[in-house]
């Protein structure tokens, strides 16, 4: 389209020709089965990103050596003959819809873990992967030697297994990065010491990996560009290390950061779209070799303007088509505005596999694997939903009961649709959450059997009316103030200093042009919520202190989060205080308790954000006057307990299971 011209240009490289520019770069699910065999749904998930006409994609690590070289709690192996035939049918299904498939190949080196190996794991030196990682044993000539080889024949399994490209990994603190990494690689033989050294290993394995799989089987090397680390590798390093790598690499897939440095690998949500581009440009400018980009890309206009500007040749979106698998096809077909974009939350997807060895899942798209197969259900009988709160779950509930053929009619009370999560992006680092109710507001007008009150509470009385088969509780939470002295004489008053999470936000728009610098700002409360606070006005030069009666902040948060949160402490010189409690409140300071001695804590603004609690006032109401009616009432999201997103908007998908307990659905 003339629009997107270069989005969806052809390019070829070697024997393998994409049809457009988008890639899916590597991404771990946990999908596997516990051998390492890719499994049906596994094989669905990459489907649906292939019906979406996405030009390449690149299938997550695959191990070369098991159990040495693994990583995660169930990760795909290509370390034996007996994987290619699931393979084959990968990629068999993949290309029927005119994707080009390569793998990424890999052994983790530092990063496995001991107690899934079994064994201590291998490094170029004995430094862990990252900070209070395993110590690893340091290779031996004849090791590497045999790793090589294990490269290779993981390269030529790939290339019978019908993939169009095979990538090798050389960043994101896995092996051949151990090597390269100043910040590992303490060697004094012939593979540590200079730039020429610490690349010889990589190099060995691109020479034999071109061996196996013939002259015109493209390479794809990634690499992290700038490991954004003190004493790591520059951008300026990583270009003088690629001369000794660049022979026989058709395509770098230019990335960046270390496992100590991992919010800049998998981008926290406030870097702005193709943030890293420059790096990928700079590599392309030297070795003018076609370079993939990535880095929180979620806008066309973007993607465009990076191919135009030939700041790459690639565009790498791997949350976002998490996310939104249709995101080449919906730009295509000039739908941009019904993009379901990613919204960099790093909860369902880094989240849970790194942080809890969970399979991959993803805070707006509540099913990553069969996508919209549950629109092809659709209701056998007239069927009345009503859906009371019009946030991120009670509008996933709504929009999903209209898509199978439900009479649906959502009240909410406020003027305006989106929930918490609206409120919440408010927070200028925290405007990508916008996009998701954005998104199931437009997705909400589409339909013509759904039908949206504002400005309208939904009553018993209003609900009666309707004659639901299905009421749908949605009411969410609000923020929860506990009877602590003086709180509730003083917080969120005219003319105050005192805040509740709502009460800042509602006035944010004052806040965040003002420089604070010298004020005293102390926020009541170490989870999600106190700490955008904290970096909200850190940001601006306050000197910032925060109070959380847990040992440590930030406890359920996912694992970007949590190292994001560190940074900004240390950036700003937060005064953090754990293990300490609220006794009392004024006007112009708290009274907190730590160790049992008391301690006053002046402000100029104080906030208090101590988590939110359910708001279902009307739920026993609405119990009590249907309970003989044969009405199924569910509770969702926050007003059944207060979480995070994902939980809400999954429960919001599952009022299938509501219709098909009371047999309204095919």
């Amino acid at each position: 389209m003339k629009k997107y011209k270069n989005i969806f240009s052809s390019l070829k490289v070697k024997n393998m020709v994409l049809k457009n520019r988008i890639v899916m770069p590597p991404m771990g699910t946990n999908y596997a089965g516990q051998n390492g065999e890719i499994r049906e749904e596994h094989i669905k998930y990459y489907e649906q990103r292939a019906k979406g006409e996405t030009g390449l994609i690149i299938v997550e690590n695959a191990a070369v050596d098991f159990p040495l070289g693994s990583n995660g709690t169930t990760q795909l192996r290509i370390d034996h003959d007996s994987f290619i035939p699931a393979l084959y049918n990968l990629t068999e299904r993949l290309h029927k819809y005119g994707a080009n498939v390569a793998m990424q190949i890999n052994h983790s080196g530092a990063s496995a873990v001991p107690d899934r190996i079994g064994c201590q794991p291998v490094s170029s030196s004995n430094i862990p992967s990252k900070t209070g990682g395993s110590i690893p044993r340091p290779l031996e000539r004849k090791e590497i030697l045999d790793i090589v080889e294990e490269y290779a024949k993981a390269a030529k399994r790939v290339q019978i297994a019908g993939f169009d490209a095979v990538e090798i990994h050389a960043g994101h603190s896995y092996l051949i990065s151990q090597f390269l990494s100043p910040i590992y690689n303490k060697r004094r033989d012939e593979f540590g010491g200079n730039i020429e050294n610490r690349a010889r290993f990589g190099r060995m394995i691109i020479d034999s990996v071109r061996r196996e799989v013939g002259a015109m089987f493209p390479i794809i090397l990634r690499v992290s560009a700038d490991e954004l680390i003190q004493g790591g590798n520059t951008l300026q390093d990583t270009l003088r290390i690629l001369e000794y790598l660049d022979d026989e690499v058709d395509i770098f897939d230019v990335s960046a950061a270390l496992n100590d440095s991992l919010q800049y690998q998998i981008d926290k949500m406030d870097l702005e779209d193709g943030w890293r581009s420059y790096m990928s440009q700079a590599v392309k400018e030297k070795f003018h070799k076609p370079t993939i980009t990535t880095g929180n890309i979620r806008n066309p206009e973007v993607a465009e303007e990076i191919l135009t500007q030939e700041k790459a040749d690639l565009i790498g979106m791997g949350r976002g088509l998490i996310a939104e698998p249709k995101w080449a096809l919906k730009v295509k077909n000039g739908q941009e505005d019904m993009l379901r974009k990613c919204i960099s939350c790093n909860i369902g997807c880094a989240g849970h596999r790194i942080g809890l060895n969970r399979p991959i899942r993803c805070t707006v798209n509540p099913d990553t694997i069969y996508e919209d197969e549950y629109k092809n259900r659709k209701v056998k009988r007239q069927t009345n939903v009503v859906v009371i709160g019009g946030g991120t779950s009670g509008l996933e509930a709504a929009c999903t009961a209209a898509e199978l053929g439900c009479n649906t009619f959502l009240f909410e009370k406020k003027p305006y649709l989106g929930g918490l999560a609206k409120e919440i992006s408010k927070f200028p680092d925290k405007y990508r959450v916008s996009y998701f109710p954005e998104y199931l507001i437009k997705r909400a007008k589409k339909l013509n059997n759904l039908t949206i009150f504002t400005d309208t509470e939904g009553n018993v009385k209003l609900i009666d009316i309707v004659k639901p088969d299905i009421i749908v509780n949605a009411t969410g939470s609000k923020p929860l103030l506990p009877p602590i002295k003086g709180l509730l004489e003083n917080i969120d008053k005219e003319g105050g200093k005192l805040y509740s999470i709502f009460g800042l936000l509602n006035r944010i728009h004052e806040f965040e042009n003002v420089n604070f610098d010298g004020k005293k700002v102390v926020v009541i409360g170490g989870g999600a919520v106190g700490l955008d606070v904290v970096e909200f006005f850190s940001e601006r030069k306050a000197k910032t202190s925060m109070v959380e009666m847990l040992p440590m902040i930030g406890k359920d948060l996912d694992v970007i989060t949590k190292i994001s949160v560190k940074e900004i402490i240390k950036k700003y010189n937060v005064n953090v205080n754990t293990n300490t409690a609220l006794t009392e409140v004024a006007s112009d300071h708290f009274k907190v308790k730590k160790d049992d001695n008391e301690i006053v804590m002046n402000f100029d603004y104080g906030f208090v954000c101590l988590g939110m609690r359910a708001e279902n006032q009307g739920l026993e109401k609405l119990k009590e006057h249907f309970q003989d009616k044969n009405v199924e009432i569910i509770n969702i999201g926050d007003s059944f307990r207060a979480r995070k997103i994902i939980d809400g908007v999954k429960e919001g998908r599952d009022i299938i299971l509501a219709l098909e307990k009371i047999n309204a659905i095919l």
